[in-house]
C-alpha cells in the first residue's frame, strides 16, 4: 500500500514529464475505439442491402488493420515508457541508496504504469465514445443513410476490444519495466546524468560521397515511380524503388549528420552569431546518435502524407467522375448475332437479333417505367482490329502491353447513332467526313497508347475504302455509364461505312431514365433491374436463359461510394496512427536529449545568457529537429503520391490535388504541430530544473 501511495505521489510530481505519454495514450485509445465502433452506429442500420454489404467489408478490413495499428501503438508505448525510466535513473539510484530493493522499485513502476494506463484508458474511451458519434454522422453522410431515428450509441464490443488490446500492451510495459530495473546497477543509476553518448566524428569526404550516392539513388527511385513506371511491370518489382528510397533516406541523414556542422562552420558570421554555435553543436551531437530514429520518423511522415493525400484525392476524383459518367439512370446491353454453334439455344439466338427494348417487352417489363429511351447498335469486323489501329507502333505497343489482345476487333458505331447517345448524355457530338473516323477513349493508359498511334495518322481500310483519323488524338466520349473512365476505345465511322458484308452487329445498347420524380420512386423501379426483390422480368429472363447485362446509376453510386469510403477510412486510420507514432517518437527523443543536456543550459546561464535567448535556442533546436524529417518526407510524398495514383491508373492534375493536400497539411499542422509545442513546453520545464 505504501508503494502504491508512492506511485501516486510520483505521478503528481512528474505530471509534466508524463504529458507526451498521456497525450499519446489517450489519442491511441480514442482512435482505436472510434474505428472499431463503426459497426454499432445507429446510422448503419438504415441503408440498402448493397450498402450494408460494403460496410461489412469495410469493417472486416478495419479489424485487420486494427491489429497492425495495435502493434504500432504497442511499440510506441514501450518506447515512451523507456524515456520515462531513463529520465528517472538518478531518482531510482537514490531509492536504492536509501535501502530500497529492485523489487520495490519495480513495484512502484508497476503501480505508476497501472494508474497511468487506467487513467489514459478512461479518458481515451470517453473521447472515443463522443468522437464515434461524429464519425457515425460522417458515415451516414457518405453512405446517404437515414439519420432521422439516430440515437446516442455506446459500443460494448469496441470498448472490450480496446480494453483488451491496451491491457495486453500495459502488461507488456510492466514486464519490460521489471526487466529493465533488474539490469541496472547502483553506480550506473547515480552517474546517469553525467554520461553522454559517444559521438564519433565522420570523415567529411566520405560524407560527401555517401550523400552524392544517396541523392543519385533517390533520384533514380523517383524516376522509376514516375516517368519510368513502365519498367515496374510486375508486383515484385515495386519493392525495388521502395528499398532504394529507404536506404537513400538513411544515407542522407547519416551523411548530413557529418556535413551540417562543417558547412556552417565555413560561414563564421553565421556560426558565431548569437546562440548558433550552441544550437549547431547540440543538433550535430543529436543527429549523429539519432540517424535510425530520424529515418523511421521520416518514413512514417512520408506514409502519412502519401496515404492521406492519395486517398482523399482518389475519393474526390471518384465522386467527380461518378457524377460525370452516370448521366442516365440505366444502361442495358447484350451481344448481337450470337453464333449458331451449339453453345446457345434457339431462343437465345433469336433474341440476340432483337433490340433491347423488344427483349424487355417480351419478358414482361412495362416500358412506361422508362423515359428518354435511346437504342443503338455497334459493329465489328475482322478488317479493323486493335493491331490495325496501332500498326504504326505495334512492336512498341506489344512490348509495353504484352497482355493485350491485338487480334480483337474494334467496336464501331455510326456517327448518327453516337450523336443520339451524346445528346441524351449531354456530352459533345461529332461530325466526320466520308473518309474520316474518330477514336473515342477516356481510359488513362489506353489514351496514351492510342494517341501515340494517332500521331502517325494511322490509315485503315474498310470495305475497300481508306479512312484516316480526323484528330491526332483520342476524343472524350463513351457508350456505357460507369463510375470512372473505363472506355478503352470506340470508333465513330460515317453512316454508310458499315454496309459491308464483312461487318457484323456486335452489341445492342439501350440508355434511358426512370419515369419517376422522387428518389424513392426511382429506387422502386431500380429494384426490378437490381434484383433486390422478386421481379417478373428477372424471373422470365432467368427461365429463358437470356443474357442481358447492364448498369444502373444507383448501383454505380452505391458501389463507388463504398470503395472510396473504405479507402478513405482506412487511409485516415493509418494516417493518424503513423502521424502519432512519428510525432511521439520525435518528441520523446527530444525530451530525452534535453533531459540529458540540462547541465549545458545551466552553464549557458552562468556565462550570462538570459532566459529569453536560452528559450529561443531551445525553440530553434527543436524546430530544426521536427522540420528535418518532415521536409524530406514531403519531397518523398511528391513522387509517392504520383506512384500510388498511377498504380490504380488514375491521372490527377496538380490543381485537383490541392484540396486534398491542404486538408492533409491542416491535419499535419494540428497533430505534428501540437506535439512540437508540447515538446517545447516540456523541454522548457526540464531545463529549468
Amino acid at each position: 500500500m505504501k508503494l502504491f501511495r508512492m506511485s501516486i505521489k510520483n505521478i503528481r510530481k512528474s505530471v509534466k514529464d508524463y504529458t507526451i505519454y498521456f497525450l499519446t495514450l489517450i489519442l491511441g485509445v480514442a482512435i482505436f475505439y472510434i474505428f472499431n465502433s463503426l459497426d454499432s452506429q445507429e446510422a448503419m442500420l438504415v441503408v440498402s442491402s448493397s450498402t450494408r454489404e460494403i460496410i461489412k467489408l469495410m469493417l472486416s478490413m478495419i479489424q485487420f488493420v486494427s491489429i497492425f495499428v495495435a502493434l504500432i501503438l504497442g511499440f510506441l508505448i514501450v518506447y515512451a515508457n523507456n524515456f520515462l525510466i531513463k529520465r528517472r535513473k538518478k531518482e531510482f539510484g537514490l531509492y536504492m541508496t536509501l535501502g530500497m530493493g529492485k523489487r520495490q522499485i519495480s513495484g512502484i513502476l508497476l503501480g505508476e504504469t497501472f494508474l497511468i494506463g487506467l487513467l489514459s484508458l478512461g479518458i481515451g474511451l470517453v473521447i472515443g465514445v463522443f468522437g464515434s458519434q461524429l464519425m457515425s454522422i460522417l458515415v451516414a453522410k457518405l453512405f446517404e443513410a437515414d439519420m432521422s431515428e439516430y440515437q446516442f450509441v455506446f459500443s460494448e464490443a469496441a470498448c472490450v476490444k480496446t480494453c483488451l488490446y491496451f491491457g495486453v500492451m500495459y502488461v507488456a510495459v510492466m514486464v519490460f519495466n521489471v526487466f529493465v530495473i533488474s539490469r541496472y546497477k547502483l553506480i550506473d543509476l547515480l552517474s546517469a546524468a553525467k554520461k553522454n553518448e559517444k559521438v564519433k566524428m565522420k570523415n567529411p569526404v566520405i560524407c560527401v560521397l555517401v550523400f552524392l550516392v544517396a541523392a543519385v539513388t533517390l533520384g533514380y527511385a523517383y524516376y522509376l515511380v514516375t516517368a519510368g513506371i513502365h519498367k515496374i511491370d510486375t508486383i515484385d518489382k515495386i519493392g525495388i524503388p521502395i528499398l532504394m528510397g529507404v536506404v537513400s533516406t538513411f544515407l542522407i541523414f547519416w551523411s548530413v549528420s557529418g556535413l551540417a556542422l562543417k558547412l556552417v562552420q565555413m560561414n563564421k558570421n553565421m556560426y558565431l552569431k548569437g546562440s548558433n554555435l550552441f544550437i549547431l553543436r547540440q543538433i550535430h551531437n543529436q543527429i549523429n546518435t539519432t540517424v535510425v530514429s530520424m529515418t523511421i520518423i521520416c518514413l512514417l511522415l512520408f506514409m502519412t502524407i502519401s496515404v492521406l493525400s492519395s486517398a482523399l484525392s482518389l475519393n474526390r476524383l471518384l465522386t467527380q467522375d461518378m457524377e460525370k459518367m452516370t448521366p442516365v439512370d440505366i444502361n442495358l446491353y447484350k451481344t448481337a448475332e450470337l453464333p449458331n454453334n451449339g453453345e446457345y439455344s434457339e431462343m437465345q439466338i433469336q433474341d440476340s437479333r432483337k433490340p433491347v427494348s423488344e427483349t424487355l417487352k417480351e419478358n414482361g417489363l412495362d416500358m412506361k417505367l422508362l423515359t428518354d429511351v435511346v437504342e443503338v447498335t455497334t459493329y465489328q469486323t475482322d478488317d479493323w482490329t486493335w493491331e490495325d489501329s496501332l500498326k504504326s507502333i505495334i512492336d512498341s505497343a506489344k512490348e509495353q502491353f504484352p497482355m493485350l489482345r491485338y487480334d480483337l476487333a474494334e467496336e464501331l458505331i455510326q456517327v448518327s447513332d453516337y450523336n443520339k447517345v451524346a445528346r441524351l448524355y449531354g456530352i459533345e457530338e461529332y461530325e466526320v467526313a466520308e473518309d474520316e473516323y474518330i477514336v473515342l477513349c477516356n481510359s488513362d493508359n489506353m489514351v496514351n497508347l492510342r494517341n501515340w498511334a494517332l500521331e502517325n495518322d494511322t490509315e485503315v481500310t474498310l470495305g475497300g475504302k481508306r479512312y484516316h483519323s480526323k484528330y491526332r488524338k483520342c476524343q472524350e466520349g463513351y457508350l456505357t455509364i460507369s463510375a470512372s473512365h473505363t472506355n478503352t476505345g470506340v470508333i465513330i465511322v460515317p453512316d454508310n461505312s458499315i454496309f459491308s458484308e464483312n461487318i457484323k452487329e456486335y452489341q445492342h445498347y439501350l440508355m434511358a431514365n426512370y419515369h419517376a420524380d422522387s428518389k424513392d420512386e426511382k429506387k422502386e423501379i431500380e429494384g426490378i433491374f437490381a434484383n433486390e426483390r422478386e421481379s417478373e422480368l428477372i424471373d422470365n429472363l432467368g427461365k429463358n436463359q437470356i443474357e442481358l447485362q447492364g448498369l444502373t446509376k444507383i448501383s454505380i453510386i452505391e458501389s463507388s461510394k463504398g470503395v472510396s469510403t473504405i479507402i478513405t477510412f482506412i487511409a485516415i486510420y493509418l494516417g493518424i496512427t503513423f502521424l502519432i507514432a512519428s510525432s511521439a517518437i520525435l518528441a520523446l527523443k527530444e525530451l530525452t536529449e534535453n533531459s540529458d543536456n540540462r547541465q549545458r543550459y545551466t552553464i549557458l546561464r552562468k556565462i550570462g545568457m538570459d532566459e529569453k535567448m536560452i528559450h529561443q535556442a531551445l525553440f530553434r533546436q527543436i524546430g530544426i529537429f521536427f522540420m528535418a524529417p518532415l521536409l524530406l518526407a514531403i519531397l518523398h510524398s511528391v513522387f509517392g503520391i504520383q506512384f500510388a495514383l498511377k498504380l490504380i491508373s488514375v491521372q490527377v492534375q496538380a490543381k485537383e490535388m490541392l484540396p486534398s493536400v491542404v486538408a492533409t497539411a491542416v491535419f499535419l499542422i494540428l497533430v505534428y504541430g501540437g506535439y512540437f509545442l508540447a515538446t517545447y513546453i516540456g523541454s522548457k520545464n526540464i531545463i529549468k530544473e
